[in-house]
């Protein structure tokens, strides 16, 4: 080997030559003997190479210029996932903490594919890290990005920055698609040894910056489609609306109790119905009525098939993109007034103070009789006049019992802001308002996590000795003593003290604290903190408890329309009230883990359309000041979320001109290296709005007075100014106050 070898090929050789020789030592000689190199630029490289391995811990020099390994080998299969710098972390399916994977290392793995790693511990044990050596499933080979048009070949620029490779495309490959357009791309081939993989264009969604083409994007970018594949709308289509009376002879007839539906104004599927009837004075019999999916969707087709892929319906700012097809999530299953409705229901006979004095579960027949907005039942809530005022009143009395209850038992307080939108008719955001819940909501959530609770507690309680149930829970862990800990000291700057001592100790101090923070500036940033330092919910086969809600038994069973978990609890629930045998636990617990994932990709693809959103209101507020809070700390700069519009915005480090400041991992902050000016999570700060890009949803901020945004600041005012006086009324009139 006369030619100096490829730098990443060359490193990757010497780790495989020291990994394969553990106990042997080598210098530079020895290695490129090992290697058959001969050329001096190749030794060149060798020699920097091992001083690079060397500070990363992989081996380590025992003699001068003489190196052995320093790392122990071993195989952990995973799921990668990649961060926005372009490394990775291996989440290990069982046992071991995150690996740690540098860029070098990826070997063409990307975000979300299942991968096998081998595994190697550097100098210290600080952090293990490894490389990634196959790539056992793909996540997924299409993305969404912006096409870059040369004389000769094109690139994909993916939207997405964990995709840290521009996929190049043939001219031949790019049916259709001009320079400047957004497209989805899918990867053909990717080898090893190129830089970039190779691709085609497979769809073209449209001109960047346009409402349609950057909801189309959020939608292809998280891997869902709005159009049902043909057979599953054929298959949808043949269901039969009509409900015979054989189907109503095997089941509880409630259509002559006075039922009724409460759920948001724009709501079109309503999987849960409340009926109500009073046995005696101070007994009631409240019935929590769940569209019954199961009739219509069995195993083995391709419509259940469809659903299990989407796992849930997708809620953006615009469109819901739904888990079942418009017939039966708009239409069969949906319970709407005045319409005969199949369904599984967990009916309670309760009392004024909350007690079930009994209960049963089981298939039922309904007819509601009435159609609610929260906004209807809240009016009754507070007026205590119109309609079923005084149903609804007795139902907000109890579940506020129920609520007391869960609260005194150690549940915790989740409630956080979110923002909606007033769209004009060309979807362009000309107002954000803070979702408002009240006791209409409250009351409808109480009778869901009942019915939850009971339906999970009941199949438990099936099994007798080693007689097991597989049954699908959604569970929530206690969380980590290092996230309480970090989260108290974020707290803590603010003033306030979270106790650790219990498990209610800490519940009853979150509680407290979300109340106290109450309309205060720092809200939304305290509240967010407070939820990402507990553990995720997720579903799984293996029954533990609800922290957040302090139930020691809890499932998913009232949302069957838009919940593929709910579906199955439904199923499973069925089967073993008519002595069916324990369904298959693995079965059952990928198809938890199918759930688990698409719940997050939904979540990540609703707030993107959220933020898509916040970008483009604030498109018109360049160099308007705010107020905002420090949301986050990295080497590169600060988020800064603006309190009265809750987006978040990057203050970079480089644009700040009155020191150099420096990031300090440990604390928390960067530090100005003259004046020792701190910024640190949760201070408060005065930003200006520099730019607003709605196809990167990136805002960019600068603090207000900063030496070196003052010309740009005049600058962007002087604009605004021409813009004339039309655009100051049209804010107004939107119900925002604009801030200088």
């Amino acid at each position: 080997m006369n030619k100096p070898a490829n730098e990443k090929k060359l490193r990757k050789n010497i780790e495989q030559l020291f990994a394969g020789n553990r106990k042997k030592a080598y210098n530079y000689k020895q290695v490129a003997a090992s290697l058959d190199i001969t050329s001096g630029e190749a030794k060149e490289s060798i020699i920097k190479l091992l001083k690079t391995l060397e500070k990363e811990g992989i081996i380590e020099e025992i003699a001068p210029g003489k190196y052995t390994a320093l790392f122990v080998s071993s195989f952990i299969e995973g799921r990668l996932q990649m961060t926005q710098r372009g490394a990775g972390f291996v989440i290990p399916n069982e046992g071991t903490g995150d690996i740690y994977i540098g860029n070098e290392h990826l070997n063409t793995a990307l975000n979300g594919d299942k991968v096998k790693v081998n595994v190697f511990s550097q100098r210290g044990g600080d952090r293990i890290s490894g490389e990634i050596v196959e790539i056992t499933q793909r996540n997924k080979m299409e993305f969404v990005g912006v096409v870059q048009l040369s004389h000769n070949y094109a690139f994909l620029v993916p939207d997405d920055g964990r995709m840290y490779a521009d996929i190049y495309i043939p001219l031949t490959k790019l049916n259709k698609a001009k320079n400047g357009d957004k497209a989805i791309a899918k990867i053909t081939t990717w080898s090893v040894e190129d830089k970039n993989p190779f691709g085609e264009i497979i769809e073209v969604i449209g001109r960047p910056g346009e409402h349609e083409t950057e909801m189309h994007a959020i939608i292809a970018e998280f891997g869902f489609s709005v159009k049902f594949p043909e057979g599953v709308e054929s298959e949808a289509e043949k269901i039969p609306t009509a409900i015979t009376k054989e189907e109503i002879a095997k089941r509880k007839d409630f259509r002559k109790v006075l039922t009724f539906t409460i759920d948001p104004e724009d709501a079109k599927d309503f999987d849960d119905a409340i009926s109500f009837q009073q046995i005696k004075e101070g007994v009631y019999e409240i019935g929590v009525h769940i569209a019954d999916v199961s009739h219509y969707v069995v195993p083995g087709t391709k419509l259940d098939e469809e659903a299990l892929h989407r796992a849930t319906s997708v809620y953006l700012v615009d469109r819901t993109i739904p888990m079942l097809p418009e017939k039966l999530s708009n239409g069969v299953c949906s319970l709407r007034p005045n319409e005969e409705k199949l369904t599984f229901s967990a009916v309670f006979q309760m009392n004024d103070n909350g007690d079930i004095l009994s209960h049963w579960l089981g298939k039922t027949v309904i007819y509601s009789d009435r159609r609610f907005a929260y906004e209807d039942a809240q009016e009754r809530i507070e007026t205590g006049e119109g309609d079923l005022a005084n149903e609804i009143i007795i139902l907000n009395n109890i579940a506020k019992k129920l609520k007391e209850r869960r609260f005194k038992n150690g549940a915790v307080n989740f409630e956080t802001e979110e923002v909606k939108f007033k769209l004009d008719e060309n979807f362009k955001p000309i107002g954000i308002f803070k979702k408002v819940r009240k006791d209409a909501h409250k009351l409808i959530e109480e009778f869901m996590l009942l019915a939850n609770r009971t339906v999970a507690e009941d199949v438990f309680n099936m099994a007798k000795g080693d007689n097991k149930k597989t049954f699908v829970y959604r569970v929530h862990e206690h969380p980590s003593d290092e996230k309480l800990k970090l989260f108290s000291n974020f707290a803590g700057r603010f003033g306030y003290r979270i106790q650790t001592s219990s498990a209610k100790a800490i519940a009853q101090s979150f509680n407290d604290l979300l109340t106290e923070v109450e309309g205060k500036p720092e809200q939304n940033i305290i509240q967010q903190m407070a939820v990402r330092s507990m553990m995720k919910a997720y579903y799984t086969t293996k029954k533990t408890s609800h922290y957040g809600l302090a139930f020691d038994f809890y499932t998913h069973f009232t949302s069957p329309i838009r919940r593929y978990p709910d579906l199955m609890a439904h199923r499973l629930l069925f089967s073993y009230l008519h002595n069916g045998k324990s369904a298959d636990e693995a079965q059952y617990e990928e198809m938890c883990k199918q759930s688990s994932a698409m719940e997050i990709q939904a979540a990540d693809a609703e707030r993107a359309s959220v933020r898509y959103k916040q970008v483009e209101y604030l498109k018109d507020f360049i160099g308007d000041e705010f107020t905002g809070i420090i949301s986050g700390i990295t080497e590169w700069g600060m988020y800064v979320e603006i309190t009265e519009y809750k987006c978040e915005g990057m203050i970079r480090l480089s644009n700040l001109a009155d020191d150099f400041y420096e990031y300090d991992e440990v604390n928390q902050w960067i530090i100005g290296r003259r004046t020792h000016k701190k910024y640190q999570l949760g201070d408060q700060v005065q930003v200006i709005v520099k730019g607003a890009d709605t196809i990167k949803r990136q805002v960019d901020l600068d603090l207000v007075g900063n030496a070196a945004v003052v010309r740009v600041q005049k600058a962007m005012r002087r604009q605004e100014k021409s813009k004339g006086k039309a655009r100051r009324s049209d804010k107004k009139s939107g119900g925002k106050k604009r801030r200088r």
